[in-house]
C-alpha cells in the first residue's frame, strides 16, 4: 500500500493543517527558539496555498499531529479544494 504523510500544527487549540514541503523538524525548532528568545513571531506555510504568522511564547500551547494515509491519486494535495463545495470550484 502506498502512503502519503498528512501533517497538522494546533496553536492554542487551534487547527492548521500543514501544506506540502514544510520541514517539521525545522519548524519545531524556530518554534523553540522563539520561546527561548521570550517570544517572537514564527511564519509556516499552511495547505491552500496559505501562511501564517503565530506569535509563539512559553505560555503558547503548540502540538504537532503527523499520520500516514493511504495514497489518493486524486487527492490535490490542497486542504481546502479537497473539502470545497464542487459548485463553487471554477
Amino acid at each position: 500500500m502506498k502512503t502519503m504523510v498528512r501533517a497538522e500544527i494546533s496553536i492554542d487549540g487551534r487547527a492548521f493543517p500543514l501544506g506540502d514541503g514544510p520541514d517539521i523538524e525545522a519548524l519545531k525548532q524556530r518554534i523553540e527558539n522563539a520561546v527561548h528568545t521570550g517570544g517572537a513571531f514564527v511564519d509556516f506555510p499552511v495547505a491552500g496555498d496559505h501562511a501564517v504568522s503565530a506569535l509563539i511564547t512559553a505560555f503558547t500551547r503548540v502540538a504537532f499531529t503527523v499520520e500516514a494515509v493511504e495514497f489518493d491519486p486524486s487527492d490535490p494535495g490542497d486542504v481546502e479544494l479537497a473539502y470545497a463545495d464542487p459548485r463553487e470550484i471554477i
